[in-house]
C-alpha cells in the first residue's frame, strides 16, 4: 500500500471534515476515542434499540476497537492496540446510523458496514496489529466510562496524541 499523504486530524471528526480524507491517507488522530469491543458494542445496542441513556454521545464519535490492559506503574495506560474489527460488524451499521463518525482497527469490514459508512459519511481507520507500544506511548489521559464488569472491554475515553492510523474505507 502507498501512502498518499498525511495529516493531523482532531477528534471529534464531524462528517464535512471526514468528507475531506482520502483512502490511503495517514492521519494522526489527536482527541478523545472510546475503545468498545464485542460485549460493550453488544450492551451500547441493546441501549439503542430500548432507548436507555447511552454510556457516552455517538454523535461525531470516534470509536477504537480495543481492550487496553492496566496500567503499569508511572504509565497512563497499558497495552492499547487494535483488535479484529470484523467482530463488530454486527453493531456498526447501527452505530454508524446513530452519528458514530470514526471507527478504528484491524482487518477487514463486511459490505454491510462499508455501505453504512459509505452512506453516512463516516470513516473506518486501520490502525497497526502488533503496534500497541506504539499505541500506549500516544495516549495521554484515560478514563473508565461505562460497563466495568467487563474488564479490559469496558469502555474507556481515551485523549490521544499524534496516534498513527490510515484512512482505508471512506
Amino acid at each position: 500500500m502507498n501512502i498518499n499523504d498525511e495529516i493531523i486530524f482532531n477528534l471529534p471528526a464531524d462528517f464535512e471534515r471526514i468528507s475531506a480524507l482520502e483512502p490511503n491517507t495517514l492521519v494522526y488522530l489527536s482527541g478523545a476515542v472510546y475503545t468498545a469491543r464485542d460485549q460493550a458494542h453488544k450492551r451500547i445496542a441493546e441501549a439503542l434499540a430500548s432507548g436507555s441513556k447511552l454510556p457516552f454521545d455517538l454523535k461525531n464519535a470516534a470509536i477504537y476497537y480495543c481492550g487496553p490492559t492496566p496500567a503499569p506503574k508511572g504509565r497512563v495506560i497499558g497495552s492499547c492496540g487494535p483488535t479484529t474489527s470484523g467482530r463488530m460488524d454486527k453493531y456498526a451499521p447501527m452505530l454508524i446510523e446513530n452519528g458514530v463518525t470514526v471507527m478504528i482497527g484491524k482487518g477487514v469490514r463486511n459490505q454491510a458496514v462499508i455501505d453504512a459508512i459509505k452512506a453516512h459519511g463516516a470513516v473506518y481507520l486501520s490502525a497497526i496489529g502488533g503496534a500497541a507500544a506504539l499505541y500506549q506511548d500516544c495516549v495521554k489521559a484515560c478514563e473508565l466510562v461505562a460497563y466495568p464488569d467487563l474488564g479490559c472491554e469496558a469502555v474507556y475515553k481515551l485523549t490521544v496524541e499524534n496516534f498513527p492510523a490510515v484512512v482505508s474505507i471512506k
